[in-house]
């Protein structure tokens, strides 16, 4: 990426829940960034963490084991193999950090689950 950009608006200005789409690379993982609105899915990702920063919003990610609650400008990293399920009760706007190999809805396919094609569409 040779320009600066703002991840909160290029955030903003997706139409698409749950579909994030590629602002950057830091060697082998992607930064993202997506609308998100009502529930995603369980899920898991076996060999790769998943670290979600609020630009905006809020979050819920459910655990088997507890549930975080994230508000804008706090981040939580998933770590890999934790079954989990993100849920925003209204609007949120995030960021996610994730290997390049990670996939959208980890080890479960659903209308919501996006490819990595999908992701790298240009803005």
């Amino acid at each position: 990426m040779s320009n600066p950009i703002s991840p909160k608006s290029v955030a903003l200005s997706l139409t698409e829940p749950w579909s994030p789409r590629v602002i950057g690379e830091v060697d082998d993982s992607f930064v993202k960034v997506a609308k998100v609105h009502g529930s995603l899915a369980w899920h898991s990702h076996e060999n790769e963490d998943e670290l979600f920063y609020i630009l905006q919003g809020h979050l819920r990610i459910e655990m088997e084991d507890r549930s975080v609650e994230l508000s804008e400008g706090e981040l939580f990293v998933v770590p890999k193999g934790v079954r989990h399920n993100p849920i925003a009760e209204e609007e949120c706007y995030l960021m996610l950090f994730e290997r390049k190999a990670t996939l959208h809805t980890g080890d479960v396919v659903t209308e919501k689950t996006r490819s990595i094609a999908e992701q790298l569409r240009p803005l």
